[in-house]
């Protein structure tokens, strides 16, 4: 595998230190010390491959690692907190990564055969790649230098890809998040209204109805899939938002708790230095300041 891992090295070394589009549908890649800030994120499912260096993800009290050579994958949005860190010879880290489409997912699905019934996943995990899948992957990036063929070989790319995954320990993961009746799929559903209505007072019982679940068994397939309760889910994704907005919209800590469905100013001090290890005003500040060296924009993660 090291002349695979070689050659999408090579490939990736035209990214920049944060989320860099490569032109393939779906494909990113990036280089270099992430800008902390950056890496704490609402996540979008995806398939992350590390090719050098190392990274940290932590979701709820777990924390992943990996290193070359494996791959994070992930079925549902998850609001976490990363870190990522050069190699051991002081090479910057590499990464590639897929963001997952439901829909693709599922047309591959229709080719391959019913897999025998499997106990609930959680949304995340990390394994070790394969030569195949780092195959597909080298034939995936090579695309960067023929744009032209694009459009007829990323979607067969993207289904090898995806294909190899499947045939691994994230088989279970990238079949719920394309089969509509799973509880991981309908966990989703609620995950996306959380996304979208973060402001809004939270009712577990009216989440429930929208996964089609009781309570009590969505509160428990909720944090099976997130590692958070959905209480703690939407506050992480308040936190997140008002970070971008104290970045880069410059507003005042007071504003931004009230803007992202706070009530208490005072807890939203407190819940945002618990999580970022620091208060609004120092926090923002300490962004800032590291946005001015130069080459830095204020990005959304």
């Amino acid at each position: 595998m090291e002349q695979q891992l070689a050659e999408l090295r090579a490939l990736a070394s035209r990214a920049g230190n944060r989320k860099t589009e490569t032109g393939i549908p779906r494909v990113a890649m990036v280089q270099g010390q992430v800008p902390e800030h950056e890496l704490a994120a609402c996540y979008d499912p995806m398939i992350n491959v590390i090719l050098q260096g190392s990274k940290s993800m932590t979701v709820g009290s777990q924390t992943l690692h990996y290193d070359p050579a494996t791959y994070f994958a992930m079925s549902v949005d998850l609001p976490a907190v990363g870190a990522v860190h050069p190699s051991a010879s002081g090479a910057p880290y590499l990464a590639v990564s897929l963001t997952l489409d439901p829909k693709v997912i599922a047309t591959l699905l229709t080719d391959l055969p019913s897999p025998a019934a499997q106990a609930p996943t959680a949304g995340f995990s990390v394994a070790a790649v394969t030569p195949e899948l780092l195959d597909a992957w080298v034939r995936m990036l090579r695309l960067m230098d023929r744009p032209g063929e694009i459009p007829v070989l990323a979607p067969a790319y993207e289904r090898e890809i995806l294909y190899r995954v499947l045939q691994g320990p994230h088989a279970a993961l990238l079949r719920d998040i394309a089969t509509p009746s799973t509880a991981l799929a309908r966990i989703n559903l609620a995950i996306r209204w959380i996304r979208q209505h973060f402001t809004e007072p939270l009712r577990v019982e009216a989440l429930a109805a929208i996964a089609a679940m009781s309570p009590s068994a969505f509160h428990r397939h909720f944090k099976s899939a997130t590692a958070l309760s959905p209480v703690q889910f939407q506050k992480r994704i308040r936190l997140l938002q008002a970070r971008l907005l104290l970045v880069s919209g410059g507003l005042k800590a007071s504003n931004v708790a009230f803007d992202v469905g706070y009530e208490s100013a005072t807890q939203f001090s407190r819940e945002y230095a618990r999580f970022f290890g620091a208060p609004p005003a120092k926090d923002a500040a300490r962004i800032f300041r590291h946005l001015q060296q130069p080459g830095r924009a204020v990005t959304a993660a």
